[in-house]
């Protein structure tokens, strides 16, 4: 009977010659098609240095049909070797393996006179975009399921023992609810709601040439799904879902894992698609050198993007310019290094200090400057009533645009949303700001609920209280706060938070803030009698807390006629009667302008305090 499927083909890189290959209905041990690569295939003669540890299997199974002969010196093909027969092989990927001398996913890579990948011939639910999996194994006694079963096996498997018969892939997710409603009465709701979501991806999404992880003692294991669903009862009468499963040969060690995988792994479902994180996974046990080659193979465009590549790069902000030092008024580009330093160290900073220090307006141009303009800042305000539900997500009153009914539905706050951004595909080298004005004006232990672990623990996880979805914080996610010390002392936040930020200061006593008004006016040309005044204010200021910052006076309105004495009288006498309300002090008389400029007109030393 004549073979059903059409020829395959498979160019080799840099423009190479074609392999050929048939599909065959024939199915491995493990479940999985085979495949046969046909005779005068030309096959490249080197392999990539992790192709021994990636796919033992495959490159032993090379060596030995060169071994034998059956994979020569190519007489066709110069410079080329090339298979003198027929040779049967467990998998498209493994032929494609052979053929390449590295991994390689046979259901994309083996295509037909049309382009068509081998996969649009496969009769299976869901074919589209290969994805990648995470799957967990059960903890049997005395059994480690992954190594004992799954990895010499050659599977994957889920528990399916309480539902009925007939279940089918490609199922529907609402029809896999309805027997999960029936079959699993005593389970919790939250239960019920995992196993659909497990059983459908099991089921229905996850489909031939999709990548699959597991974990086992501390190593991440991955392999290639090579074949199709099915149901299986054990020896000791368990049921589980199984799918054959093409594993590489070696596992990797977490503590050298991305941190986004990292974040998956604490997780807590069964199933979890990971597919954002694929590239990551397709990265692991190879070399820069190795991932470029693999673009080139399967694009032939060395110019190409190249996704593993870029997802493992670090996130870094850029240094700052004497442009930005210009811009800033800063009084050297020495102290936005070291802020730029702090925030790739901890990525999350607070500046504080009293009022009118810039602080605001400082955090922001340095978020839009680092985080490569306005589109990646997120700006948030916090206040007493500010609460979890306002700054990450919550139930809160929607209009139906149909039926105009009012109803209680989960948003997202600005994190949430911020972090979904930051976390996209694309996005995750770019650095993302959220800025958080008057930080510790909130509650902030109710605010950020169980994100206060995340702060500190970046490659975790946690379930979320409303959504009940696991959440971690991208890399890629910057916190910058702003505190002012007059409204409370920075004393009374706690010492979970402030283990948790690196804290800078703007204060009228130090640099950058202590000269920015003297440089603002010497930008602008005009006189530097504010600076003056500003100065001889502070000196008579005991409480650092409470001194006055230079933004006050560097506003448009200061400079009209009769501008500086209307500021003074309006902006700062208030903060200042303000601070020494009960004390007896005449204020007036003690910061007044009248007696600042008799002081800076009679003495050289207007810094010197005049406590009289």
């Amino acid at each position: 009977m004549s073979n059903p499927h059409p020829e395959f083909r498979l160019r080799l890189p840099d423009g190479g010659p074609v392999a050929r290959g048939r599909l065959l209905d024939e199915k491995g041990v493990n479940g999985s098609q085979k495949f046969v690569l046909l005779a005068g295939s030309p096959i490249r003669r080197d392999v990539v240095p992790s192709f021994e540890k990636r796919a033992a299997s495959a490159h032993r199974f090379r060596q030995k049909l060169i071994d034998d002969g059956l994979i020569a010196e190519s007489a066709t093909f110069p410079g080329y070797l090339e298979a003198t027969e027929d040779i049967p092989c467990g998998s498209p990927s493994s032929a494609a393996a052979i053929v390449l001398g590295r991994n390689s996913s046979g259901w994309t890579d083996w295509k037909d006179d049309s382009e068509h990948p081998l996969g649009d011939f496969v009769d299976q639910a869901g074919w589209g975009p290969s994805r990648t999996w995470l799957v967990r194994g059960p903890h049997l006694v005395g059994i480690d399921t992954v190594k004992d079963l799954w990895l010499s096996g050659g599977w994957v498997s889920l528990a399916v023992e309480r539902l009925r018969e007939g279940i089918e892939p490609g199922m529907s997710k609402n029809r896999i609810r309805s027997l999960v409603e029936e079959n699993y009465e005593s389970a919790t709701h939250t239960q019920r709601v995992r196993l659909v979501d497990d059983f459908h991806f099991f089921l229905s999404r996850m489909k031939l040439g999709d990548t699959v992880c597991t974990t086992s003692n501390g190593l991440l294991y991955v392999g290639e799904i090579t074949g199709t669903v099915e149901r299986f009862v054990s020896e000791g009468g368990r049921s589980y879902l199984r799918r054959p499963v093409e594993w590489q040969s070696i596992g990797y060690p977490y503590d050298e894992l991305p941190d986004e995988i990292h974040q998956s792994l604490s997780g807590q479902h069964i199933v979890i698609d990971i597919t954002s994180f694929q590239a990551l996974v397709a990265g692991l046990g190879r070399s820069d050198e190795e991932l470029a080659d693999a673009v080139r193979d399967t694009t032939g465009d060395p110019s190409v993007e190249i996704a593993a590549l870029a997802a493992r790069r670090e996130v870094e902000l850029p240094e700052p310019t004497e442009e930005l030092a210009e811009k800033l008024l800063a009084h050297d580009v020495e102290w936005l290094c070291e802020v730029r330093d702090l925030l790739s160290d901890e990525q999350q900073l607070i500046f504080y200090g009293p009022p009118g220090t810039g602080k605001t307006y400082l955090a922001l141009e340095l978020a839009k400057f680092f985080g490569g303009g306005p589109e990646q800042v997120k700006l948030v305000q916090f206040h007493p009533s500010y609460a979890y539900e306002d700054f990450f997500e919550g139930f809160r009153p929607q209009e139906d645009l149909v039926s105009r009914e009012v109803a209680f539905r989960l948003t997202a706050g600005p994190l949430r949303e911020l972090a979904d951004l930051a976390s996209r595909e694309g996005n995750r080298n770019i650095p993302h700001f959220l800025l958080i004005d008057e930080i510790n004006r909130a509650n902030l232990a109710k605010v950020f609920g169980e994100l206060y672990f995340l702060l500190e623990y970046r490659k975790q996880s946690v379930r979320l209280t409303y959504s009940g979805d696991d959440f971690a914080l991208p890399r890629n996610l910057f916190v910058i706060g702003t505190m002012n010390t007059a409204d409370r002392s920075i004393a009374l936040v706690d010492a979970a938070m402030r283990r948790r930020f690196a804290f800078v200061e703007l204060s009228p006593r130090i640099e950058p803030t202590s000269g920015l008004l003297r440089r603002w006016l010497e930008r602008e040309k005009r006189d530097t009698e504010p600076a003056d005044l500003l100065d001889a204010l502070n000196s008579r200021i005991v409480d650092p807390d409470f001194r006055v910052g230079p933004s006050y006076l560097m506003k448009k309105g200061v400079y009209r006629e009769g501008g500086l004495e209307r500021t003074w009288r309006t902006k700062i006498l208030p903060l200042l009667e303000e601070h020494h309300y009960g004390e007896g002090v005449n204020v007036e008389q003690r910061y007044g302008l009248r007696s600042l400029r008799a002081v800076i007109a009679t003495s050289p030393e207007a810094g010197e305090p005049d406590l009289s």
